[in-house]
C-alpha cells in the first residue's frame, strides 16, 4: 500500500499544478505515470455546464470508439425466435428470454452489458430494481433496446460505450488502455468528446465544456484544455 502511495506521489509531482494541458501532451502525461504491473485503462471526466435536475439538461447518449476499449465485452441478449439466433450469429455470449430473467432474479449478473427487443421488454422492465443500479438495463436512448440486435451486439463488442452526466454534472467515460498508446488514446477521447457536444441541450447555456480530466486506474488526473480539444 505504501509503494502505491509513494507511486502515486511521484506521478503527481510530473503535474504542475492548475496547468491545463493540450490534449496530446495530457495523454503522454497520463502513459508516463502509469506505473501499475497491469495495464491501466485510461478514464475520462468531463464537467458540463448543465443542470442535470432538469429533465431538459441530462445529457445521456453512447458513442463506438474507434479503437475499442481493449477488452473483452460479454454480451447478453434478452431475445425470442429469430432475433435469438440474429444474436447468436452476431457473438452475443449469453442470449433467452424468461428463463434468463429468472436466473437473473436469482443473483446471476455474470455479463457486462445488455441487449433486449422492444418485445421483450415488459418482462425484462421487471428487473429494474437490479439491472438499474448496476447500469446495465437496456435502454432506446442508448441503442440498447432494438430489434436490430446483430447490430447492436457488434457495437458493444467493438467498443461501445455509454455515458451520462451525474448529478454533478459531470460524464465519466473509459477512453481505452495505456498500451493504447497517444495517437488511439487521442482519437478515442475525442469521439467521446464529440458525441458529448452533440447532445448539447438547447436549454444549456453558458460555457458547455467547463474542465475535462483525464487518469489511469491508479494514477493521478490531468487537466486538459477544453479549448485544445474543440480546436481538435
Amino acid at each position: 500500500m505504501s509503494e502505491r502511495g509513494k507511486s502515486f506521489t511521484e506521478a503527481k509531482q510530473k503535474i504542475e499544478s492548475g496547468k491545463r494541458y493540450a490534449l496530446r501532451e495530457a495523454v503522454d502525461m497520463v502513459i508516463s505515470t502509469a506505473r501499475a504491473k497491469f495495464d491501466e485503462t485510461v478514464d475520462a471526466a468531463i464537467r458540463l455546464g448543465v443542470n442535470p435536475q432538469h429533465a431538459d439538461q441530462m445529457v445521456r447518449g453512447s458513442v463506438v470508439l474507434p479503437n475499442g476499449l481493449g477488452k473483452s465485452v460479454k454480451v447478453l441478449v434478452f431475445a425470442k425466435g429469430e432475433k435469438e439466433k440474429e444474436a447468436l450469429d452476431a457473438g452475443a455470449d449469453v442470449v433467452g428470454s424468461d428463463d434468463i430473467i429468472e436466473k437473473i432474479k436469482s443473483g446471476w449478473l455474470e455479463f457486462d452489458r445488455a441487449i433486449a427487443t422492444p418485445d421483450m421488454m415488459g418482462s425484462v422492465g421487471k428487473l429494474g430494481k437490479i439491472l438499474g443500479p448496476r447500469g446495465l438495463m437496456p435502454n432506446p436512448k442508448v441503442g440498447t433496446v432494438t430489434f436490430d440486435v446483430g447490430k447492436a451486439v457488434n457495437e458493444l463488442k467493438a467498443g461501445k460505450v455509454e455515458f451520462r452526466v451525474e448529478k454533478a454534472g459531470i460524464v465519466h467515460s473509459p477512453v481505452g488502455k495505456v498500451s493504447f498508446g497517444t495517437d488511439k488514446l487521442v482519437e478515442n477521447i475525442t469521439a467521446v468528446i464529440e458525441a458529448i457536444i452533440k447532445l448539447k441541450p438547447a436549454s444549456s447555456k453558458g460555457i458547455y465544456l467547463k474542465s475535462i480530466s483525464i487518469s489511469t486506474t491508479l494514477g493521478p488526473g490531468i487537466k486538459v484544455d477544453p479549448l485544445d480539444v474543440r480546436n481538435i
